[in-house]
């Protein structure tokens, strides 16, 4: 059931007293109800979160496009930015892509079809009023918090919502993209790996991704707890992949063995 349920037995977390703010962090769900559903439990078991923040990608790859935005809808204290896929559902934008080798090239053709199909079938599933509130969506977050300062929330960068920003990246790369910003803790995700980095002035956080992630094969989210200081988690939950995948199976999608093959690398 997608909610946020009563909370079960905690591991421990500062006192409540000493706890200015508590945000739930998630992104890049990509229709996978699946692994949404086991991410919400986590969250209701383990951290009672003043806010839930969606940083975009809820929609495209999964079996359950509009089940998905129904369920981020419905929670309590959410707030939800736009990915670039979102902004390609409701656009009909496409992102570039070049074949990297000949091999590549001998099958381009084939997966541009099976990706513009698995964009097409999950542009189906949604109604008018889905692509209304997609259409609605900020591209940003930001957010004050007393005795710490400013939160940012974004996509792939700030400005940028195709922007990679990866653990092994130096960090004046990382930091150019923040060069127009005052803030103190900035959150992304879109690259589906997580990472927890202090780079200069600036916290920079990627909470990974629940749906597809790259870098473990079970969904990621954090848990950023604000005290004066900024305490990071990266969550890890199991959830059973292969169902999701079945789910694919038997959703109508076209394309679903091109997009099962995105969950069977997570």
């Amino acid at each position: 059931m997608c909610r946020l349920t009563a909370p079960g037995v905690r591991i421990p977390l500062p006192p409540p007293e000493d706890i200015t703010l508590r945000l739930a962090i998630l992104s890049d769900i990509h229709g996978n109800l699946h692994a949404l559903e086991a991410v919400l439990a986590d969250v209701s078991a383990y951290a009672a979160p003043d806010q839930i923040w969606v940083l975009g990608d809820l929609c495209l790859m999964g079996a359950h496009p509009a089940e998905c935005l129904q369920c981020i809808r419905s929670l309590p204290n959410v707030r939800v930015i736009s990915g670039n896929t979102d902004r390609r559902l409701i656009t009909g934008q496409r992102s570039p892509v070049r074949p990297k080798d000949a091999e590549e090239w001998a099958h381009f053709a084939e997966w541009l079809a099976q990706r513009d199909q698995c964009h097409n079938w999950t542009i189906s599933r949604l109604s008018y009023a889905d692509c209304e509130y997609l259409s609605q969506l900020p591209p940003e977050l930001e957010l004050h918090v007393p005795n710490y300062g400013w939160l940012i929330g974004y996509h792939g960068a700030p400005g940028n919502d195709e922007a990679n920003l990866l653990p092994d990246m130096p960090a004046d790369e990382i930091l150019d993209h923040f060069l127009d910003r005052e803030g103190r803790f900035g959150v992304g995700g879109h690259t589906h790996i997580a990472m927890d980095r202090e780079l200069g002035a600036w916290r920079v956080v990627n909470v990974g991704s629940v749906g597809l992630p790259k870098d473990d094969p079970r969904p990621a989210y954090v848990i950023a707890t604000f005290n004066g200081t900024a305490q990071v988690e990266i969550r890890r939950v199991a959830y059973d992949v292969e169902q999701a995948i079945k789910a694919l199976e038997q959703s109508g999608n076209p394309s679903w063995q091109w997009a099962a093959e995105n969950f069977k690398r997570a």
